[in-house]
């Protein structure tokens, strides 16, 4: 199966992730986010797939997001401000033909494998 998953090689919970998808055998695109930040029409993609709203994809710990009253923002300030600044995306996204997961925990991935 293939899965993609958007990726940050600095979070624990993220690596963790990424070592379940390789080691069940699976064909994984690694997108470091950060590097290459999806826009907002791919992220509201990802979130309408996934079942949950922007905001519940907005990484609060270690960002200026609830000074910036964006998880009270509408879903378009919201993915505009991730798709500038990625780091406010939370992580890791994974995406199969199965569906989308915020794998948060990482165990929320076996629900899309």
């Amino acid at each position: 199966m293939k899965a993609t998953i958007w990726h940050n090689p600095a979070c624990g919970t993220s690596r963790n992730t990424l070592a379940i998808l390789q080691d069940a055998g699976h064909d994984v695109t690694v997108v470091e986010y950060l590097k290459m930040p999806p826009g907002a029409e791919k992220l509201a993609q990802i979130y309408r797939d996934a079942g949950i709203t922007p905001q519940q994809g907005l990484r609060l710990r270690g960002t200026d997001a609830q000074e910036r009253g964006l998880p009270q923002a509408d879903d378009a300030t919201v993915l505009a401000a991730m798709a500038a600044e990625p780091k406010l995306i939370e992580r890791p996204l994974v995406e199969t033909e199965k569906g989308v997961r915020l794998c948060r925990p990482k165990e929320l991935v076996l629900e899309i494998l």
